[in-house]
């Protein structure tokens, strides 16, 4: 049984006439489909759908000649349907479902007598096509290539690059100001105040694993309720990592500090508005989350600030645990390959079937941003330990850029979604692990933070 997606294009009888496209289900061992618009032929499309077309007594005679004609799923089967249909006149037949599409199970042999398209499509689709272009339609059925490659994915990559370098290069100034507190008695107080960072551990892994085991098995169980649990987790964390992010920006800029005071403390009145701003942006995508048309900007815009705040904030202590970590959360907890639904997500540029049946959107999990870029971020942190002039976290990076190309070739290649980890982490573990041999600093790498190195200013 082959299972293929297609495009029904239905025009209006409006000046100019107004056009939308379906998605539908068909199997082209029975029928091949055009592969264009323009090599297809237009039906008047008779809607049936108050009947299932499991008898031929139950349409009036005539009704279907030189039509598209659509009825509903019942219990015969879609070979009876087309009989009838093909006797009765009709030059194309669609099945309303009201389930989701599922693959049509007939044998090819059956159809050989059937020389009419069949084809499967939502009962929602239906309601929709005659709200929107009214109760004359003119329908067709084409097919279009798959494309090799789709320009989305040149978006995904420049996103993920730069929040990659960006959370490096931004954990290595962190860093830097560490050590200048270090040798400043004067500001190690201050200094320790202001830090946020949290160092991963292995037991750190442990209990990540242990609380994404736990989420997967109830998502399975509650997920209807516990998306909304997500969704507002996700809202707060962004907020809250967008918030850090601008800060860091604002806080380079000397103009507008004037401050209020409250409760014996003060607090810069750009700040709060600024605060007021990022929840603001949080509560607006929480709202507007499934508007396709730009509600993914936002979301992009939040998941960036997510992955930069997650890789500045959280330090993998040495390359030892951090090898272990990557590869551990890279396999998954038990092996299982399901994620959450947090990914920054780009439209597709290059118009297909499967861009209007399932798959409107190109992704990237933001694990395959937060994992690689822990790396980095230790690779940049180790740079200015060692005053290495960035060698490890430029190489990190680049091979990070590389991971990402070979996942999108080999994307190309299957036509089918990869697991981006299974090429992030061996490219950046191996090329960091090469450069530290070279340079004969493998055991100062190896251990990390526990080697220090005294730092002049």
């Amino acid at each position: 049984v082959a299972a293929d997606e297609g495009i029904l294009h239905a025009s209006g009888n409006g000046v100019p006439p107004v056009t939308k496209d379906y998605c539908i289900i068909y199997n082209s061992n029975w029928v091949s489909l055009p592969k264009s618009l323009d090599n297809a032929t237009f039906r008047p499309l008779e809607n049936l759908t108050s009947t299932v077309l499991c008898n031929s007594s139950e349409v009036p005679s005539g009704s279907m000649k030189d039509k598209a004609v659509v009825v509903m799923r019942g219990n015969c089967t879609f070979l009876e349907k087309a009989r009838i249909a093909q006797s009765s006149g009709a030059k194309m037949l669609l099945i309303a479902t009201k389930p989701r599409l599922s693959p049509l199970s007939d044998n090819k042999t059956d159809f050989e007598d059937v020389t009419i398209p069949v084809a499967l499509i939502r009962y929602s689709d239906i309601v929709d096509m005659q709200l929107t272009l009214g109760s004359e339609v003119n329908v067709t059925l084409y097919s279009p290539p798959l494309p090799e490659f789709d320009y989305s994915m040149v978006v995904i990559f420049l996103i993920a690059v730069f929040t990659v370098a960006l959370g490096g290069y931004w954990s290595g100034v962190a860093e830097l100001e560490n050590l200048k507190a270090i040798a400043s008695p004067g500001e190690r107080e201050t200094r320790r105040k202001k830090e946020e960072n949290i160092t991963f551990t292995p037991v750190t892994v442990i209990l990540f694993v242990v609380i994404c085991c736990v989420m997967l098995v109830l998502l399975y169980f509650f997920y209807k309720w516990l998306v909304y649990v997500i969704i507002s987790v996700f809202c707060l964390a962004s907020a809250m990592s967008l918030y850090n992010c601008l800060v860091a920006l604002i806080g380079e800029i000397p103009f507008g500090q004037c401050r209020i005071a409250c409760c014996n403390k003060s607090i810069e009145v750009r700040l709060i508005f600024l605060a007021v701003f990022c929840i603001a942006a949080a509560v607006v995508w929480a709202v507007f989350r499934n508007e396709d048309r730009w509600a993914w900007i936002l979301q992009d815009i939040l998941g960036v600030a997510f992955c930069l705040n997650f890789i500045k904030t959280l330090k993998m202590p040495n390359f030892k645990n951090g090898a272990s970590i990557m590869v551990e959360v890279a396999a998954g907890p038990f092996g299982n390959s399901e994620k959450l639904p947090v990914v920054i997500r780009v439209p597709r540029l290059e118009y297909s079937a499967s861009t209007l049946c399932d798959m409107p959107f190109s992704l990237l999990g933001f694990g395959d941003i937060i994992v690689p870029g822990l790396l980095v971020a230790y690779c940049r942190r180790f740079d200015v330990q060692t005053t290495s002039s960035s060698v490890y976290y430029i190489s990190c990076t680049i091979a990070y850029a590389i991971g990402m190309v070979l996942t999108f070739v080999v994307l190309a290649l299957m036509k089918m979604g990869q697991p981006a980890l299974l090429y992030l982490v061996p490219c950046t573990l191996i090329t960091s692990s090469l450069v530290a041999w070279r340079r004969k600093e493998m055991k100062k790498f190896w251990k990390g933070s526990n080697y220090q190195v005294g730092w002049m200013p």
